[in-house]
């Protein structure tokens, strides 16, 4: 009896919990409307006349604005969002300059490349880009090329730069698998589809090193080629001060990274004082631009971002990774080019791959809207490899970073095969199939039969010459061609613009100018864009929050901060891949650091 008061008990108070969390939830969204309203009508929520713009590179964002769960619900913005107010800064007279908080970890390689774009943009522009930092502890030299194209870097006393070359950091997990009893039934096209040797190597092979010592190298040079452009300083220089140790603030001024010591406050009320009487710092996303009339040209800009999946929305009100899901991305291409205002397309592309066939169904889309007279450029962003080279493929143009991660056009698929753990346990499974050789074959947990073996290296093949054909159509190359470059190896943007796998060296921004020539729009003619998927409205999903335990809550917090780890994500992408599609077009595992 004390046992089921208990379990009521806590089931009450897990509602009243979880009714007060909604309560507050939707006060907050109500009253943030309400407060929207009000200020419109006031000519409130204004931005103010003379403004400077901050930019926090410490705190984590998404490449794009979310459309689903509790992020979308409360608009978080992207990274694409971010590039765009910087351009739109540079012909606003209100905005004086920007100021940079730089981040202390990785931005990654990619990324600060476009921001390095943005901000020699706002520079040519004539505003001015000024930084603070507190010193760098990890990840590489992304963090300084991100800010080195700034007019003036400061540096906190204290606040040491700690340089790094590029590492991609990969987990094998065959030792792991081998203690369980558990094997990886996996067959992969060809030598450089490097995904599954996290399940089948216990470190790197020899094609699968070469491969990422290229692409790391390929990142490395780049990055050091843009520091010393951007802070005046030869080759040689940079790369012997980044590869010298941990930097004192007094060394990182002397080497030419940085210009002076300083405080943030101190910075901050420089940088007003530079704009002049009555500036106010104004967070970027914060900051609304100045917008085209109603009736001008659009652009629309598709985003997929994450694992490519079959399928729409989770609808995981608590999502903390996004879906490229296929009917999603499919029907807001199909969407936008259906939209007559809509005159041409970016799709922002930022994804390792996932599923072929979801891949498939969102290349068929960019077909079809290629035939109702819509140009298509595709804009990828840290990485766009496999499956989100696939949906890439067949774009009028393509373009990428020099540090982007794409390629990777290959193929595997298979199980894990439990069922030997599970018998030095004491658990014995047995099967009974019926209609011919390959059932049961993805389903069951035993090892494959040779027969069935075969039979997935014939479906496989058969998926990875679809790829290849596709890509060859796209590209205008045979399919030979394709098959010399293709084979599972991931290529740096820089690499890929080489071997033909895209048009250009760009970013988002670029994309846009791009799209915006191919459909034939004046260089003085004003757009506007247009962003699909369009974000889910309401509280969806929110049902099991109110029969939430007080344990349950505090269970989600502290998950909640787990799954932040990268390393957490990534095993959590590897190990649901396969259960997601036995088939996948996916890139390798690694982490920038």
């Amino acid at each position: 009896m004390k046992t089921f008061f208990t379990a009521l008990g806590g089931a009450i108070l897990g509602t009243l919990l979880g009714a007060v969390l909604l309560f507050f939830i939707a006060s907050m969204v109500i009253g943030g409307m309400v407060n929207t309203a009000t200020s419109s009508l006031a000519g409130g929520n204004k931005n103010p006349d003379s403004m400077v713009l901050s930019l926090d590179l410490r705190q984590d964002i998404s490449d794009q604005p979310a459309t689903q769960g509790l992020a979308a619900l409360f608009g978080q913005k992207g990274f694409v969002n971010v590039l765009n107010r910087l351009d739109a800064a540079r012909t606003d007279d209100r905005v004086k300059g920007l100021f940079i908080r730089s981040s202390e970890f990785s931005v990654g390689s990619s990324r600060a490349e476009e921001l390095r774009g943005a901000i020699k943009r706002l520079r040519a522009s004539g505003k001015f880009v000024v930084v603070h930092s507190q010193g760098t502890y990890g990840g590489g030299p992304s963090a300084m090329r991100s800010i080195a194209a700034a007019d003036e870097i400061v540096v906190q006393p204290g606040g040491d730069f700690l340089p790094g070359g590029v590492t991609f950091e990969t987990m094998f997990f065959k030792g792991l698998l081998d203690k369980l009893h558990v094997s990886a039934q996996i067959e992969q096209f060809y030598e450089y589809k490097n995904a599954p040797n996290v399940y089948k190597e216990t470190g790197y092979t020899e094609p699968h090193r070469e491969a990422m010592t290229a692409l790391a190298e390929s990142v490395w040079n780049a990055s050091l080629e843009d520091i010393a452009a951007d802070r005046g300083l030869e080759l040689d220089a940079t790369r012997s001060a980044l590869t010298s140790g941990p930097l004192s603030p007094d060394r990182l001024i002397e080497t030419g990274l940085a210009d002076k010591l300083g405080w943030p406050e101190d910075v901050m009320d420089e940088v007003k004082e530079r704009g002049g009487d009555d500036t106010e710092l104004v967070d970027v996303l914060s900051y609304t631009p100045p917008s085209a009339p109603l009736g001008t040209p659009a652009i629309a800009i598709v985003g997929g971002e994450g694992a490519i999946v079959t399928g729409g929305p989770s609808g995981d009100f608590f999502a903390t990774t996004a879906d490229f899901a296929s009917d999603s991305i499919a029907g807001a291409l199909l969407e936008a080019g259906r939209n007559d205002r809509v005159k041409a397309i970016v799709f922002r592309v930022d994804s390792p791959g996932g599923s072929p066939v979801a891949s498939d169904q969102v290349w068929r889309a960019v077909e079809r809207v290629k035939e109702m007279g819509k140009p298509v450029v595709v804009s990828m962003g840290s990485v766009a490899a496999s499956g989100g080279y696939y949906v890439s493929t067949g774009a009028d143009w393509i373009m990428a970073s020099r540090s982007t991660i794409t390629g990777s056009i290959g193929i595997f698929g298979g199980k894990l095969a439990i069922a030997d753990g599970l018998r030095q346990i004491g658990v014995n499974t047995e099967e009974i199939s019926v209609g011919g050789p390959f059932a049961g074959a993805m389903t069951t947990i035993d090892a494959f039969t040779e027969t069935q073996r075969e039979m997935l290296h014939a479906w496989l093949e058969r998926g990875y010459n679809r790829f290849i054909g596709l890509v060859a159509e796209g590209r205008g190359m045979s399919v030979q061609e394709v098959q010399s470059i293709a084979r599972g190896r991931v290529w740096s943007g820089e690499d890929a613009l080489d071997v033909g796998l895209v048009d250009e060296i760009g970013g988002f921004i670029e994309a846009i100018g791009k799209a915006r020539d191919m459909a034939g729009i004046e260089a003085d003619e004003e757009t506007r864009l247009v962003f699909y998927p369009m974000a889910e409205s309401g509280i969806p999903g929110f049902g099991p929050m109110a029969e939430a335990s007080t344990d349950d809550l505090q269970t989600l917090a502290r998950a909640a901060a787990l799954l932040d780890d990268k390393r957490i994500q990534a095993l959590i992408e590897q190990g649901t891949a396969l259960d997601r599609s036995p088939v996948q077009a996916r890139g390798p595992m690694l982490i920038e650091k």
